[in-house]
């Protein structure tokens, strides 16, 4: 398996920005409320201090797991499938579950953009792993963790 993570251009700007706000907002911050701590004397029961180094600890790690995946990124733009009938990564697709007559639409993103209540399906999940390389018209089976799942593809948009 590639060590490349796929995203979307809105995917790699939310991570980008989210490393920024960490390295000019919360990092600056968190040096200034340590020293503030540390002011205050005794560090060993000082709970502002540990505190603030935890927190330290966590925007740290959080920076070096946002750049190792920037570096890894592989940005993918869908407008450029634009007129595509084929389910490709980064395509909205509406689906109607033949089970239950309920339309969902679905957008297949990278792993790190995933959010089920926007609407964005990570690529290696099973519904979007059932819907690539099928088309408008076409009925699917998924194997969810709810049970099996049958859809029919309305609709395939690269937006």
């Amino acid at each position: 398996m590639s060590n490349r993570i796929p995203m979307t251009p809105e995917g790699y700007a939310r991570l980008q920005e989210e490393l920024r706000r960490l390295k000019t907002e919360e990092r600056p911050a968190i040096i200034k409320a340590i020293a503030e701590a540390r002011a205050h004397g005794d560090l060993s029961e000082n709970a502002e201090y540990h505190a603030a180094r935890e927190r330290q600890s966590f925007i740290e790690g959080r920076v070096r797991e946002l750049e190792d995946k920037l570096a890894r990124a592989e940005v993918i733009d869908a407008r450029r499938f634009a007129g595509e009938e084929k389910i490709m990564f980064g395509a909205t697709v509406r689906l109607v579950d033949e089970d239950t007559d309920e339309e969902v639409t679905y957008r297949i993103v990278g792993p790190e953009e995933a959010d089920i209540a926007q609407g964005l399906i990570s690529v290696q999940s099973p519904v979007a792993r059932a819907l690539l390389g099928r088309r408008a018209g076409d009925r699917v089976e998924v194997q969810t963790p709810r049970g099996v799942r049958h859809f029919e593809i309305i609709e395939v948009l690269y937006v």
